[in-house]
């Protein structure tokens, strides 16, 4: 309960003391748990990092497509009516473009460095730590195929 029936008292002295380590330890065991911390970092990094492949896109490869195909975009491209083929065309290839920048400049550098790492600790793939929560989900599968 965030404010309890005695308010008034609370504020006086140690009880305060208490009701905000309370608090506090809450938020710190709230913190600590599972990958809020790797979550809070990936929010963030890709934030900024959506800048830079919003940038890749727009200003590097779209007008080198836009060379090749005369116009800046495929808006007006396949447009039947009200029905426009070409704005979606324009979308999907956006889409494609981005998760190909993050591919090539993320993924695979980040993938690289990581086996870099491991080479260079002596870190073999079965040597990883396993999630406990995979562990267990391997364990339940592997009861279950034994039932059967």
């Amino acid at each position: 309960m965030l404010f309890p029936k005695n308010l008034p008292r609370l504020w006086a002295g140690a009880e305060l003391g208490r009701y905000i380590g309370a608090m506090l330890k809450g938020f710190k065991e709230f913190i600590m748990k599972g990958n809020v911390i790797d979550l809070a970092v990936a929010v963030i990094i890709g934030t900024a990092f959506s800048a830079v492949v919003n940038s890749l896109v727009g200003d590097v490869l779209m007008p080198l497509i836009s060379m090749i195909v005369g116009e800046p975009n495929f808006d007006n491209f396949l447009v039947f009516g009200t029905v426009r083929f070409g704005a979606f065309l324009t979308v999907v290839v956006n889409f494609l473009l981005v998760a190909a920048a993050v591919y090539f400049f993320v993924v695979v550098p980040m993938n690289h460095l990581i086996e870099r790492r491991n080479r260079r600790l002596g870190i073999t793939e079965e040597e990883e730590a396993v999630d406990p929560h995979i562990a267990l989900l391997t364990e339940i599968r592997d009861s279950l195929r034994a039932r059967q």
